[in-house]
């Protein structure tokens, strides 16, 4: 127990050798985040404020473009400030609220799309039900559900990672989670290896289980129906499977990749295949609902164009 230390920051990755190229990084990750906050903003605003788009599918959404702007504010400023630092470094503590709001949007992310996914299945199997089922009342519960479940979880987690004394400060990311954070100790960590992988899956085993439950019988439904019905389900399904897919490939490729194969791979690629989850979702799921979804496309429209405001106009002097 002598050689353990208590560190009060963190090292992150050395960007020391980028010189000059370095400001052109934080070019691209100063537009990124911004390209995320004001396409995931356009469809939250536009969500918001027509009524017609006050149903729990474009609820849903909107709920989805917010998760998606929580996980880039946790990622994209403080990799920007690493960026122009000379030596990148992060406080102990701030390095754990970052694990914990990361893991968190990872979690929200997964509950999220099985609340849509349960609500394309009662939609499609029961639409004579569909309004006494997806009450008002029932989407807050199931919104507010979506982000309390995995909360408690979580921060079991973050506990069981503050409890371990550090003997090393360098990871080799470009922020931090908490497997990179738990193997800096030189203690047992048996538990939290344990724990993290139970959680794993809880939340997206869980989840995963009711996406692929939901879909599995609008499949037969689909099946069973007339082309009308089929392409319908097709046309507000798939935009939904897309983003579902691409989500759980980047978060399981980086569990696996993180957990087990991280010394057979180049370094480089290892870092940047890390980034995946955290900075392709958040781009890729306005374009996908913005482009498939014809409601919102539209209204997305109006907004940008201005029309909207008109509207809003016309209607209180009426």
């Amino acid at each position: 127990m002598e050689n353990i230390t208590f560190s009060s920051s963190v090292l992150m990755l050395n960007f020391g050798e980028l010189t000059s190229i370095k400001y052109l990084y934080c070019v691209f990750v100063l537009f990124g985040y911004i390209l995320i906050v004001l396409l995931n903003g356009v469809v939250v605003i536009a969500v918001v404020q027509h009524k017609s788009l006050h149903e729990p599918m474009y609820i849903f959404i909107s709920v989805l473009c917010v998760n998606g702007v929580y996980g880039s504010s946790a990622f994209y400023p403080s990799l920007l400030i690493h960026l122009l630092q000379k030596k990148p470094s992060i406080f102990y503590f701030a390095c754990l609220t970052q694990v914990f709001c990361l893991h968190s949007y990872c979690a929200y992310e997964m509950t999220i799309l099985a609340s849509m996914a349960y609500d394309r299945y009662v939609s499609i199997c029961n639409p004579l039900r569909y309004n006494r089922i997806m009450t008002p009342s029932t989407v807050v519960k199931v919104v507010i559900g979506a982000w309390l479940y995995p909360t408690p979880l979580l921060v079991i987690l973050i506990i069981l990672t503050i409890e371990l004394p550090l003997c090393g400060n360098n990871i080799l990311k470009f922020y931090c989670d908490n497997w990179s954070v738990v193997k800096l100790s030189c203690v047992d960590t048996s538990v939290n290896n344990i724990y993290g992988l139970l959680l794993v899956v809880v939340i997206i085993g869980s989840t995963a289980m009711l996406i692929f439950y939901s879909y599995f019988r609008i499949l037969i439904v689909c099946m069973r129906s007339s082309k009308n019905v089929q392409e319908k389900a097709l046309q507000t399904c798939t935009p939904h499977l897309i983003t579902i897919a691409n989500f759980l490939v980047d978060t399981l490729f980086e569990i696996l990749l993180h957990r087990f194969t991280a010394t057979r791979m180049p370094e480089e690629l290892r870092i940047i295949m890390s980034l995946q989850f955290v900075v392709v979702p958040p781009i890729l799921n306005p374009f996908i609902y913005g482009l498939k979804m014809k409601k919102i496309k539209s209204k997305v429209k109006e907004l940008l164009s201005g029309k909207s405001k008109k509207e809003t106009v016309l209607i209180v002097v009426r």
